[in-house]
């Protein structure tokens, strides 16, 4: 899956024990703030019917791909369409343009290849599941040739040497009916997937800082979407990225709208995961939560992002601050409202 700030690929273990010990029968999930879909499909692995829900486009179409398709339905022609995605040549366009050559995001000989395939993509009108998961395929490749630290807000001074490999495009790993149940994917706002969606426990993983997603990946929101914005900035986001904002990423607002979507959720358990240089802290977060029902809390540490360990850098590569701590403490909430 791609490279994500807030990914849980090391806390999966905790977060499945959480909901097995929370609520040891429960056979469904809701994950609100699903990002790379990493824990719900963790989640579907172990047999749950997951509901995973994300506003920005590149993550519910992750959603799409790994929790509400199965490999039986487009294995096959997924395969074939990857074998020849990856013998289309080169053709400079959009994305060349702005994330090559007016940024340098990827190596302008894989910035054709996104660019010409996409656009095949585009034109072949495809089922909307088979469609996700070829999309995904190729974010997941562009990811894997990118010239950033993990996130899109800057890239390196000089080409990452995995910038210079050759784009190629591999068949996700989606899983079995024979494996998994059936799960689902929305692209709604947090309060209305709280207000509609059931099941027996939610997962919530909400920003927990001013970082907005959709600017930190606008180049997977764009893939996605192809719908060629105008950009601005040295990282040439989208121009959306200037009025698209969220209650979460605002330190004023954030406790009011998380209170809102606490209170709106049908689950009565709940597992929530935060982090210490969040808005809201320990103390704060449990008074919030216990509204809700009880409330345990589990304190793990964790290697902050790649980004966050190598320093603070201007625009021009000359180093402008230290490294201020390489670990913080992700708390793990477990809320019982039975």
């Amino acid at each position: 899956m791609i490279k994500y700030l807030g990914s849980k690929r090391k806390l999966l273990s905790e977060i499945l024990s959480a909901v097995q010990t929370a609520m040891p029968g429960a056979r469904s999930v809701i994950d609100l703030f699903s990002g790379t879909s990493r824990v719900g499909y963790a989640l579907k692995k172990k047999n749950y019917e997951v509901h995973a829900n994300d506003h920005n486009l590149y993550a519910y179409m992750l959603a799409k791909c790994y929790i509400a398709t199965n490999l039986e339905a487009v294995g096959k022609e997924a395969k074939k369409l990857i074998a020849e995605f990856n013998v289309i040549k080169g053709q400079a366009g959009y994305f060349t343009e702005n994330f090559c050559v007016r940024s340098l995001f990827f190596h302008p000989k894989n910035g054709e290849r996104i660019d010409a395939i996409r656009e095949v993509i585009a034109k072949k009108k495809l089922e909307p599941s088979l469609e996700a998961v070829l999309l995904v395929s190729l974010m997941e490749a562009a990811d894997r040739v990118d010239s950033t630290c993990g996130m899109q807000m800057a890239y390196l001074k000089k080409w990452a040497p995995r910038a210079e490999k050759h784009l190629s495009l591999r068949m996700p790993l989606l899983l079995s009916s024979k494996e998994s149940l059936p799960g689902f994917a929305y692209q709604l706002d947090a309060l209305e997937a709280a207000k509609s969606l059931d099941a027996d426990v939610t997962y919530l993983d909400p920003p927990y800082n001013q970082h907005r997603y959709r600017s930190n990946y606008h180049i997977w929101e764009t893939l996605m979407r192809w719908d060629k914005p105008e950009v601005y900035g040295v990282a040439s986001k989208r121009i959306d990225c200037r009025t698209h904002k969220s209650l979460f990423n605002s330190k004023r607002q954030f406790i009011k709208a998380f209170s809102s979507v606490i209170s709106s959720l049908k689950s009565k358990v709940l597992v929530v995961s935060f982090n210490n240089e969040g808005f809201v802290n320990r103390t704060e977060m449990e008074a919030l939560l216990s509204k809700k029902g009880q409330v345990t809390t589990q304190v793990i540490d964790y290697k902050r992002y790649v980004g966050a360990q190598i320093g603070i850098y201007n625009p021009k590569g000359e180093a402008v601050g230290q490294v201020s701590h390489l670990y913080n403490k992700e708390y793990l909430y477990t809320v019982d409202g039975r």
